[in-house]
């Protein structure tokens, strides 16, 4: 079964567009900040991943929503995430925005375990992800 990680989220004036709905962006940077939960909540700090697994970064390469229903000012969130696919150098998270108890968003996160190129310092090159974090994540 899949480690998941709960968020919780209060919607603000300022997340809102015009028509009184959340901005759609304001998802992703949801999305982000829920990912950095997960890690966290299986006792991975971000600092300590890079220090331990030589990685610079987990950078995002795909990220896609589908809005069910939509949010606004006052509503309290419960974001769900988890890792829902692994691949030898990539991991798909899926993150699930409940509303009222209510799917309202689902969104999906393709991120790279990623270092520096061995031969070029500025670019990244996909590593292998090691199995610990697989058995934390999983």
């Amino acid at each position: 079964m899949a480690h998941i990680a709960t968020s919780r989220r209060k919607v603000e004036w300022g997340d809102c567009d015009p028509a009184d709905i959340v901005f759609y962006p304001n998802y992703f940077r949801w999305f982000d900040a829920a990912a950095h939960n997960l890690f966290s909540s299986a006792g991975l700090d971000w600092a300590d991943i890079f220090t331990r697994f030589g990685v610079i970064g987990l950078p995002l390469v795909d990220a896609g929503a589908r809005f069910v229903t939509p949010s606004t000012y006052g509503d309290e969130l419960i974001i769900e995430s988890q890792v829902s696919q692994f691949h030898s150098k990539v991991l798909v998270l899926t993150h699930q925005i409940i509303n009222g108890g209510k799917l309202a968003v689902e969104g999906t996160e393709k991120r790279v375990w990623a270092g520096r190129h061995p031969e070029d310092e500025k670019r990244l090159q996909a590593l292998p992800i090691p199995g610990e974090i697989r058995d934390l994540l999983s």
